[in-house]
């Protein structure tokens, strides 16, 4: 798979752009500033329906307009489509395939698919879990597109169940009338259902990637490591909230929803103390460990940089892997990495991404994309996208 062609409508600085694209390695130069990294943020905006530079949609339309649309044309072996998203800060967003509208702007995850690198991925190893479950999650979806539904099922359920659990925490800490919580068994039940399959599908994602990035850190670091992925959940036993604990020994479904159940019933007197959902897949955490110690706080600046771009890579490999019946080879997006690599892992990240269907590095400096990747080059500049 690879996008044919991009267009943007007062996208970020765009008030319109388009840019043909080919197979293979395109690389866009250009001061900092000029609207690279913009170009790529739309890829990965159509595969993921989000930026991973900001977290709401307003940022992501040109000041001045009211909205922002992202078209890419996507081909497939012989087929083509094109995928068009409407963003609209404040209102529902809209999609169309094959200018066909659609009824939820979901509908289109799957026809674009991409894994994108970029320095804020620094973060999936030295910030907060919230990180890495995003992580999990979009690339749980990239690899099975109905979880996008599961997700927001389970985050509705969680905001109904919060609201209820915040209700009952004012009441008793202003001695107001007590709150009949008796519903709380109901959302219990639904809260529980989405929720282990969530975890179901974050468990086998792990254990699929972690091969994969024990194999990519060792192409990258040669002689670093080893890495390790490990999921804990919020599943908790007598140690209670944050206890180290894991999903029942070779879990079905049906196992993790008792599993949730037992763990929500154990914890419930403090979520009413609290107001909080203290369990369920929105608590857990994926651990990242070198040389059998957490990456976090252990691992050098240059280390956290090697064990991201691992999990980037191995996420590629999945999905290219998996690729023949879920929508082909991922678009894979370098933003702005090389500029924080030393020469030996420019090479080494080079010759392991160079024979991909399609590559798009952004660079401000020519002279840091390794002479390995050449193919298509654009210079970014004033608003302007040119092929040089």
């Amino acid at each position: 798979m690879h996008v044919a062609h991009l267009s943007l409508a007062d996208f970020r600085s765009y008030q319109r752009v388009e840019v043909p694209l080919r197979p293979g390695v395109s690389v866009f130069v250009g001061p900092n500033g000029q609207g690279k990294t913009n170009l790529v943020e739309a890829v990965g905006y159509l595969a993921t329906l989000g930026s991973h530079r900001v977290s709401s949609d307003a940022p992501l339309v040109r000041m001045g307009a009211d909205r922002a649309v992202i078209r890419a044309a996507v081909r497939s072996g012989e087929r083509e489509q094109l995928v068009e998203l409407e963003v609209n800060p404040g209102r529902a967003n809209r999609a169309r395939i094959n200018r066909s509208a659609q009824s939820r702007p979901r509908d289109v995850l799957g026809l674009v698919r991409s894994v994108l690198f970029a320095p804020e991925d620094l973060a999936l190893i030295k910030g907060d879990p919230a990180e890495r479950r995003r992580f999990l999650d979009e690339l749980v979806v990239s690899r099975a597109p109905r979880v996008a539904a599961v997700r927001q099922d389970y985050d509705r359920v969680l905001k109904q169940r919060g609201s209820l659990l915040r209700t009952a925490a004012m009441a008793r800490r202003h001695g107001g009338r007590s709150v009949d919580l008796s519903t709380l068994d109901v959302w219990d039940e639904h809260l529980a259902r989405a929720g282990a399959e969530l975890w179901a599908c974050r468990l086998e994602l792990v254990s699929a990637l972690r091969p994969l990035v024990e194999k990519a850190y060792g192409e990258l670091a040669p002689g670093g490591g080893p890495v390790g992925l490990e999921y804990r959940s919020s599943v908790a036993g007598e140690g209670g909230e944050g206890a180290e604990s894991h999903a029942p020994a070779g879990p079905g479904r049906e196992d993790l929803v008792r599993a949730l159940l037992a763990g929500l019933a154990e914890a419930r007197p403090r979520e009413v103390e609290r107001g909080v959902t203290l369990v369920g897949p929105h608590r857990d955490e994926l651990l990242v460990s070198l040389g059998g110690m957490p990456a976090k706080g252990y691992a050098s600046h240059g280390e956290s940089w090697s064990c991201a771009l691992a999990l980037r890579l191995a996420s590629y490999d999945l999905l290219r892997s998996e690729g023949g019946g879920a929508g082909g080879e991922p678009v894979l997006v370098l933003d702005d990495v090389f500029a924080e690599l030393d020469a030996a892992r420019r090479d080494r990240l080079a010759r392991l991404v160079a024979e991909g269907e399609q590559v798009l590095v952004t660079a401000a400096v020519a002279e840091d994309v390794p002479a390995l990747l050449s193919g298509d080059r654009f210079s970014v500049a004033d608003g302007e996208v040119t092929p040089t």
